[in-house]
Formats: structure tokens, sequence, C-alpha cells
């Protein structure tokens, strides 16, 4: 067993923060339990190959009025791409890691199924890994829970038996978005109106990085009738259009970059599922229509609200991930004086 840790940022401004994955305090406790079990312990510097498949694209992504999601970037890129190539390189049998999710092995070959902790399950942010990838992986933790994985580093003295979970994207201190957007993409801090479905200018704002899909605080705007949420987000013309929660109500979703592991489905034909458009949301029912083109339509048995572009849908049959694909934004605008559709 060989022991790998990925330095993905600068490790000296890392090393104090204790709330984000893969920070520096994170390489230095894996050194100490690789030390104490016996197994070499390399760091592997990954930092430009994750400034440029993660952070570039995320802040891109807000850019264009969506709302990223880096840790499933990060999985599909530095993790599963360059490290398991790294692991086949080194001649290894497998690589496995400390994500919570299972592997099942099913008639078809390996399948993947959500981890039996539902509070800590990960599959939402693993739906991009691939059939090849799966021959090859391994999720030790996902039968467990997160007690019982503590109780086993508390047996065998690990001396992370007692560490606090990581919470922020690792990437952005505080959990402050625009902040490391601006950093990188100063250009989208140009201020712009906001407007209600009618086109109608109801207020202004300093930049489209600052709103997603759905949100309600922030908007800046004197109510004196109902709640304002954000509805949709024109980059172009730099709007954000602003309406009661009933215009948030969606049915149907459009997703790209389709990662499909489920049973095989013919393009046009469609297959009843389960789907999570956010991270933290439960699933709902749905059907789903691939393309055959790494393109698919989802259509919700009842209407989910804040569906935001750039997030991941992923697929379910139950426990087990079919695959998903990221949200596509609607090219619509509304123009001043016309009513939305």
């Amino acid at each position: 067993v060989v022991g790998v840790t990925l330095q993905l940022y600068d490790h000296g401004a890392a090393v104090q923060r204790k709330s984000a994955c893969c920070a520096g305090q994170d390489i230095a406790d894996a050194g100490r339990v690789a030390d104490k079990i016996g197994i070499p312990h390399y760091v592997l510097n990954y930092e430009s190959r994750f400034r440029e498949d993660v952070i570039d694209r995320f802040a891109d992504a807000y850019v264009r009025g969506e709302t990223p999601v880096p840790c499933v970037l990060c999985n599909q890129t530095v993790k599963f791409r360059d490290l398991l190539d790294t692991a086949k390189d080194l001649g290894a049998d497998a690589l496995a890691t400390g994500h919570y999710i299972r592997r099942t092995a099913g008639p078809g070959g390996p399948e993947l199924h959500r981890a039996a902790d539902d509070g800590k399950d990960q599959s939402y942010f693993l739906f991009a890994t691939t059939r090849e990838q799966l021959d090859y992986l391994r999720f030790p933790l996902g039968d467990m829970t997160k007690e019982q994985t503590r109780a086993l580093a508390d047996r065998y003295a690990l001396p992370v038996a007692g560490k606090p979970d990581s919470q922020d994207i690792c990437f952005v201190p505080g959990g402050r978005y625009a902040d490391v957007v601006l950093k990188l993409r100063p250009e989208a801090a140009e201020p712009g109106e906001i407007v209600d479905l009618s086109g109608q200018v109801i207020g202004a704002h300093d930049g489209v990085i600052h709103f997603t899909v759905g949100q309600r605080r922030g908007l800046g705007i004197e109510q004196a009738m109902d709640p304002l949420y954000v509805v949709r987000i024109e980059p172009d013309t730099r709007r954000i259009v602003a309406g009661p929660r009933s215009a948030l109500a969606i049915r149907t979703i459009r997703i790209a970059g389709v990662n499909w592991i489920g049973p095989d489905l013919a393009p046009g034909k469609s297959l009843d599922c389960e789907v999570k458009v956010r991270s933290m949301r439960p699933p709902v029912a749905a059907t789903v229509t691939l393309d055959g083109a790494g393109a698919a339509v989802v259509t919700l048995v009842a209407p989910e609200h804040g569906v935001a572009p750039g997030q991941a849908c992923v697929l379910y049959d139950g426990e087990r991930v079919l695959g998903g694909g990221w949200i596509a934004r609607e090219d619509t605008t509304v123009k001043s004086g016309e009513k939305a559709a």
C-alpha cells in the first residue's frame, strides 16, 4: 500500500485552514497516519492542473451566470483522471479513496451506489465516474457510517480519529465565492439592472457573479408585497431577472456532458428514475431521455424550484447511480416591456 496526498493549491496559505478539504494541514495529517501504519507517503503537486481544470472553470462559470460545482470537476479531472493515471503508472492494482459511496458488483460489471450513511453520501459529486474508472476504483468507507469510521481510526490509534469534518470548498475562504471570481476575473464586477418578469427595471446590482438562480437574499430591492427571487441570470446583458417563487417552478431540464453508467438505454427511449438537482436536496421522481450525443432531457413528475444552470443533475435508480450531467442554461432573454414566457 502506498499513500498519496494531492497538493492542490498554495500550501503555505492553507496550513491554518482546518475546515477546508485538501488543506495544508490535511497533507501533514496524512503523513502522520502513513507513518503510524507503516506505509510510504508521497505528496503530488497538482496545483497547475487544479488551477486550470477546477479554479479557472469555476470562475468562468460564474461569469457566464452559472452556478458551478467545483468538487465534481475536481473528482472528474485531477483525482479520477490524473491521479488514477499516476496510480496505473506506478503499477498499482487499485486506487482506494475515502469517498462515501459504494462500488457494488452488478450483472454488467461494477456499479456505483449511494453510501450507507445517507448524511455523508457523496454520490452527487461522483456522477462523472466512468465504467472504466469503476473497474479500478475502491471505496472502502461506502458501507460505513462516519461514526464507524471514527471508531476504527480510534481503535488503531490514528491521530485523525477526532479530526473535524471538512466543510468549505478548499480554495474559497469562508465561502465567499465572489471574492475568488473577482480576483481571477475582475471584469466580472460590471454593474447591471435587476428587472421583473415583464422587463421593468426594479433595481441595480454590482455584478452577476453575486447571484444564483433561486436566491432570495441580497437583491437590495424594497419589497412591499411578495418576496422576489432570482429567476434567471442574463450575463450578456448583465441583467438579473427577478420574480415570485412560482416563476422558479420547472418541469423540464436539459443536461449536457452526460456520463451514463446505468443499464443500456437507446437514444430517444425514456427511463423512469429519480434525480437530484442540488447536492442537499432529496431525489425526486422523473424520466430521462438520452439523445445519444452526450445530452439528455429530464422530465420531472412534480416541478422543482431554483434549478440553476451549471449545477449537476444526477440520476438514480433507487440506490444505484445511473449517471448525470450539467444543467444547461436556456438562452432566453427578457426584453424591456416584453412578458417572459
